[in-house]
């Protein structure tokens, strides 16, 4: 059979998948289903992380209700092979490799006998994949690449980890910020499945290069760590061995994490011996990008363009308010039969008219690094806000911050404004959270991996001390609890000591304790091919 014989592939509802919550999010880790339990007898490589989504009383009922705010968004099939999205992407490819009998094959074979699962991660992938074969045209990628969003997140661009990752790419905060994508009160680029695209290229346009053309170390490095792979090449080399991945000491997720891009690569070059109906799209975008001239209010701009506010936030998972971030970036992601309607609405707008301004005045020992962690914004942001050039500080100088946007009163809006509250809270992780408990697990382990305490667990879900847990029982997170490392609140401004533990890492101690990893080096005299010795005394400054 042919792909032109292939069943035509109707994309349907293509953003209510991109809304679609803990559900989808769940299948795309395989976590605590029936999916699951076929890898582990399979023998399949292990399970992926789990994800996570704000939480509400029930569930499923808040995934509906968002799936129905949500219009639909159709692309028609491509013509020809010519005229074929995904045939441009994957002519690109250049590393997949499925050996029979290898754990790579395994995943090729698992995805493709999951044509639903395969269905609704596409879908989500269709509004940003003609973005992403341009971009890693541009710098000479394996197209390959575009499939790294589909083990990360399953192209969820609203996924989070209990390790703290966010969006489509899974960025951590720090690596995010080092890639130049902001995070404050009203946006995180993270989410910003535009804005990450080009972060994530860059940064594997880097790793690429830092191993020597060698992706799969490439890729083991964005999944675990560029230090952590270094030092395990650096490890056989000093012994002699060699320093494939194959041959490398890395973690068990990053065992499988390189298979399995390898099997979805496999998949999408021979969909027909592995079972998967390959989507015909059109080699045109279905989405466009319009430039603001600063802060606007989607809401507003939703009933003016007449646009499907549901589809909006979904396109642009990054906000966090109704307003655009006041300091950028001042963009917009629109299905592409809107953007003219968007432009000639956007110059009857005036966004600064909700802003409120909060100011803070610079005290002894302020930085605008610390001040950016301690206020969720950036050096860049407080830099733009108060016509800043340089790093100096005087104390008592007054700062000026952005507050909240304000919703005005009486506003012929209100239903639209609290229609956004509603999925905002739904859909961003930013309050509570459930946690499936895994075999094996126990509270302790699953209190050092939110960075909260057992007691705090236990309090959440009324459990006394002696509670016992099952596996698949569901336990409440509160991320935000006050005094919880979670929460984002600053750390004590002071400088600490960490003791060097065996199986520790840079990255791992940058981690746990909030900082970023180029910080935590420059603190202790280190470089990225430094070793750790157990014992060793770093210095931590949280908040400097």
């Amino acid at each position: 059979m042919t792909l032109r014989q292939l069943a035509r592939f109707r994309p349907g509802r293509l953003l209510a998948a991109l809304l679609l919550g803990s559900f989808l999010a769940a299948c795309a880790t395989l976590d605590g289903r029936s999916d699951s339990q076929t890898v582990d007898q399979a023998p399949a490589p292990p399970l992926p992380p789990y994800y996570l989504r704000a939480q509400l009383d029930n569930p499923f009922q808040t995934i509906d209700d968002a799936v129905r705010r949500v219009g639909s968004l159709r692309a028609p099939a491509a013509d020809d092979d010519d005229d074929d999205l995904w045939q441009r992407v994957i002519q690109r490819f250049a590393f997949a490799e499925c050996p029979d009998g290898s754990r790579a094959q395994q995943w090729a074979q698992w995805f493709g006998d999951r044509p639903d699962y395969m269905e609704r991660v596409l879908t989500r992938a269709q509004p940003w994949l003609y973005d992403i074969a341009g971009e890693i045209e541009a710098r000479d990628l394996p197209g390959e690449l575009a499939l790294l969003p589909i083990v990360e997140s399953a192209y969820d661009p609203f996924a989070y980890s209990h390790g703290r990752a966010s969006g489509a790419w899974q960025f951590l905060s720090g690596t995010a910020r080092d890639y130049g994508i902001e995070i404050n009160e009203f946006y995180d680029g993270r989410r910003d499945v535009y804005a990450a695209t080009r972060a994530a290229l860059d940064y594997m346009s880097y790793l690429g290069n830092r191993f020597g053309g060698d992706w799969e170390l490439a890729l083991a490095a964005y999944n675990a760590g560029q230090g952590r792979v270094n030092r395990a090449v650096q490890r056989n080399r000093a012994r002699g061995r060699p320093t494939t991945f194959d041959d490398l000491v890395l973690p068990r997720e990053t065992r499988a994490y390189v298979p399995k891009m390898h099997g979805l690569g496999c998949l999408f070059l021979e969909p027909e011996r592995y079972g998967l109906a390959l989507p015909k799209w059109p080699n045109q975008p279905t989405v466009a990008k319009v430039e603001l001239e600063g802060p606007t209010d989607i809401v507003v701009l939703s009933a003016r363009a007449d646009l499907d506010l549901a589809e909006l936030l979904a396109l642009n998972a990054g906000l966090n308010r109704h307003l655009t971030s006041p300091t950028g970036p001042h963009h917009l992601i629109v299905p592409a039969d809107r953007e003219s309607s968007v432009k000639e609405t956007l110059p009857s707008l005036n966004g600064e008219q909700t802003i409120v301004w909060r100011e803070i005045s610079v005290r002894r020992g302020d930085t605008l690094s610390g001040l950016a962690q301690r206020h969720n914004t950036s050096v860049r942001a407080l830099r733009e806000a108060n016509n800043i050039n340089g790093d100096m500080l005087s104390i008592g100088q007054v700062l000026k911050l952005p507050g909240e946007g304000v919703v005005p009163e009486n506003s012929a809006y209100a239903d639209r404004y609290q229609e956004l509250a509603s999925l905002q809270e739904r859909l961003l992780p930013t309050r509570r959270f459930q946690h499936q408990v895994r075999p094996g697990e126990s509270l302790w382990l699953i209190a050092r991996n939110y960075r909260v305490s057992v007691s705090d667990i236990q309090r959440w879900n009324g459990m006394g001390s002696s509670s016992l847990i099952r596996p698949r029982q569901r336990l409440m997170i509160h991320m935000d609890s006050p005094g919880s490392r979670a929460s984002g609140s600053p750390a004590p401004a002071s400088a600490s000591h960490y003791t060097v533990r065996n199986g520790d890492s840079l990255w791992l101690i940058a981690r746990r304790h909030q900082v970023r990893l180029n910080d935590l080096m420059r603190w202790n005299g280190l470089n990225e091919t430094s070793v750790l010795r157990p014992g060793q005394r770093l210095v931590i400054r949280p908040g400097a």
